[in-house]
């Protein structure tokens, strides 16, 4: 939390899996946040920023409202299905 009135909070982060030997694709990092700070949301957001692993600060962050990130939700969950796995 911010100290003025404003809140970011980390929920997880991490990697993704493609071997980190291919340069025509390297490793990816992708945060999750719940942030009330965006002033032209003007309210909660759902926040997923992805960016080439060890350049922080150079990639996307999509400011998603609630049925949005469940549409995301359910995309992903989806894609494992097709995969034979359980979300």
């Amino acid at each position: 939390m911010r100290d003025d009135g404003n809140v970011r909070r980390s929920i997880d982060h991490g990697f993704d899996d493609h071997p980190g030997d291919d340069d025509d694709r390297p490793t990816a990092a992708w945060a999750v946040a719940l942030a009330e700070d965006c002033d032209a949301c003007a309210d909660a957001r759902v926040v997923v920023t992805v960016e080439e692993q060890g350049h922080a600060g150079s990639g996307l962050a999509l400011h998603l409202a609630p049925a949005t990130a469940r549409r995301l939700r359910v995309a992903i969950a989806d894609a494992l299905k097709e995969m034979g796995e359980q979300p």
